[in-house]
């Protein structure tokens, strides 16, 4: 097929597109503000947050103007890609420490300029060995959600630092202690709190007013902290510089692996606290035995492109590859935005349809990846969607071993709740590698529980289990074991030309909203023409086969909206979905960045050298 004209954007067009973007406007503060308050002098300063930069020499482009010159910092000290995702990784558990740190895990793709070829890490967090299905039930029930997020029994083992090592022993060229020192410093400094980070902190308030280490670093006097101040964190400067002393080994085997096995077999609780803290089971063994996996990437051909993305334990590469062959058939360039938001939402129901049924850790269920990506699945899948009325959730399954054209049979399951707090991060450098990376500590602020002294909070990613079956008449691949890894939604993808070079890579935050994230984002892009930075600003919707779509501002309030109500679309409306960033390869070899105009504050996107130098 054809590719689309509308990517080969003149440079002059391109240009113009870029200068008219500004810098995103901070939002306004939240109506609990503290009252007037001297902040302290400020860190460093650091170039202002911008949503899209073109230039020489690479590029990084992140949620946070900090973590994001961390990356332009090691690139221009001649590092690659794996190297400035690395530091901009650690930066991000600096300054985004509600989203990411090592006390999570992540999935890490990567694009090889020397052989063209795209690799991936799966560095999702693990159950104890002692979880069985039970895990989160009592007396045969599930436990409140509510008690298995704000526990140690939520806390898998952490793969991020073990991830940094694989990613740097395989491809990097940068010591991990150097890659530390940015984010060593950035904690031991400070940064400047905005209204992000005081929202996102005063929503976790009174859980972290239960735990008394996380009550000292976030919550300092017991107040909030204050918008405009410094936020320093000592404790995370000293874990980093033990990281980069010893290595990633010390997490997982010495004193601060038993550190972390302390605080989540008995977590320190406020004696006045009235929250049940449930403890949770995890072994120092079970930090020994834990191991990323280096996995063959996913890959879909869409409009003659080659897109790659994250296999199971993520369902991120298999739901994203699948809507994309789903709507392969239909022409969206031309389509109106009715029919294709239309189509959009219908093949992301038809993908989460068969994530629940199919998506699990494939080394504990039989994951059909290849049925999954085929054209023929897609295509049988793809004949229940019309175009004049839409399709009604929970919608049954497929079976991707014996696919049915238009098969309505077979028994639904609802999509369970995942998490919406990650962050992602995308890397590009001279030699044209490139990196997309996720990193979570599943909900905003974790399990909510610091590690004492170590100034970083432990993950709460086993709430991604199914508590229980979504449906007791289906099998659910998603419930815990012994050493599981969670089903994910995070979706890290590279597109690559037919030269097998990179066009772009992408990703988002957002929990299971992460899939159509992406989703939207490519099609907006690769179908509609739009500019990566538009295509990622673009209102979004939000289909996981349920019985309402959520749309952003944007949609729920326009035309379109009634014009989907009537065939039987029903919307609810979401604030703010996901917190995209990506690079891109322009046809004159420069990189394009691109982040979040406005979604959480903005987002930072740098290259090293800005356009218009043209400088070697």
């Amino acid at each position: 097929m054809q590719r689309l004209a509308a990517r080969n954007v003149s440079i002059v067009a391109l240009a113009a597109a870029i200068l008219s973007v500004g810098a995103a406007a901070p939002p306004s503060a939240p109506a609990d503000a503290a009252p007037v308050k001297a902040p302290a002098k400020a860190p460093p300063t650091t170039p202002e947050k911008s949503p899209v930069a073109v230039g020489h020499g690479g590029a990084v482009s992140s949620v946070d103007k900090d973590a994001s010159a961390a990356g332009i910092e090691v690139l221009r000290n001649g590092g690659n890609a794996v190297d400035a995702a690395v530091a901009t990784a650690a930066a991000l558990g600096v300054t985004e420490p509600y989203s990411a740190g090592i006390g999570g895990g992540g999935y890490f793709v990567y694009y090889d300029a020397g052989s063209r070829s795209v690799h991936t890490i799966d560095g999702r967090e693990t159950a104890p060995m002692s979880a069985d299905a039970t895990l989160f039930q009592e007396d045969g029930k599930p436990i409140p959600f509510a008690e298995g997020m704000t526990s140690g029994l939520g806390v898998g083992t952490p793969g991020t630092p073990a991830t940094w090592e694989r990613a740097l022993d395989s491809w990097g060229s940068t010591s991990l202690r150097k890659l530390l020192k940015p984010a060593e410093r950035l904690a031991k400094d400070g940064f400047t709190v905005d209204a992000t980070f005081r929202s996102q902190t005063a929503s976790n308030q009174a859980r972290f007013a239960d735990f008394p280490a996380s009550a000292k670093l976030f919550l300092p006097g017991g107040e909030l902290p204050v918008t405009g101040s410094v936020f320093k964190n000592p404790d995370l400067a000293r874990t980093y510089a033990e990281l980069g002393r010893h290595g990633t080994d010390a997490l997982y085997e010495g004193e601060l692996a038993r550190d972390i096995v302390r605080t989540v077999r008995t977590p320190p609780v406020d004696p006045d606290a009235t929250r049940n803290v449930r403890p949770g089971d995890l072994t120092t063994g079970d930090l020994a035995a834990y191991r990323t996996k280096r996995l063959t990437p996913t890959k879909v051909s869409y409009r003659g492109l080659d897109v790659y993305g994250m296999p199971p334990s993520s369902s991120g590469g298999t739901s994203v590859g699948e809507a994309l062959n789903i709507l392969e058939r239909t022409d969206l360039s031309r389509a109106s935005q009715q029919a294709y938001l239309h189509r959009f939402i219908e093949a992301s129901r038809i993908a989460f349809a068969d994530r629940g049924r199919w998506l699990g850790d494939p080394a504990f269920e039989s994951v059909p990846t290849k049925g999954l990506l085929s054209q023929r699945f897609a295509d049988s899948r793809e004949c229940l969607i019309k175009d004049d009325v839409a399709l009604k959730s929970p919608l049954a399954p497929g079976d991707p071993s014996n696919p049915v054209p238009c098969a309505t049979g077979g028994t639904a399951a609802p999509t369970t709740y995942e998490g919406e707090n990650t962050t992602h991060l995308t890397t590009a450098d001279k030699w044209g590698n490139v990196v997309a990376y996720t990193l979570t500590i599943e909900s905003t602020g974790g399990s909510g529980i610091t590690v004492p002294g170590r100034g970083f909070l432990l993950n709460n990613e086993l709430t991604d289990f199914s508590f229980a079956p979504a449906n007791p008449a289906v099998h659910d691949p998603n419930l815990p074991g012994p050493g599981k890894r969670p089903r994910s939604s995070i979706s890290p993808t590279i597109v690559l030309d037919d030269r097998d070079e990179p066009l772009l890579a992408l990703g988002s935050p957002g929990g299971a909203t992460i899939i159509t994230t992406v989703l939207q984002t490519l099609t907006g892009h690769l179908d509609r023409g739009l500019p990566l930075v538009d295509a990622i600003a673009a209102p979004r919707a939000s289909q996981r086969n349920s019985a309402t779509t959520e749309l952003e501002p944007g949609l729920y309030d326009s035309p379109v909206r009634a014009q989907l109500e009537a065939l039987g679309h029903a919307f609810t409306r979401n604030p703010e979905i996901g917190a995209a960033t990506g690079v891109q390869r322009l046809p004159d070899g420069r990189w394009l960045a691109a982040a979040e105009k406005d979604r959480r504050g903005g987002g930072s996107a740098m290259v090293v050298r800005p356009y218009p130098t043209t400088r070697p």
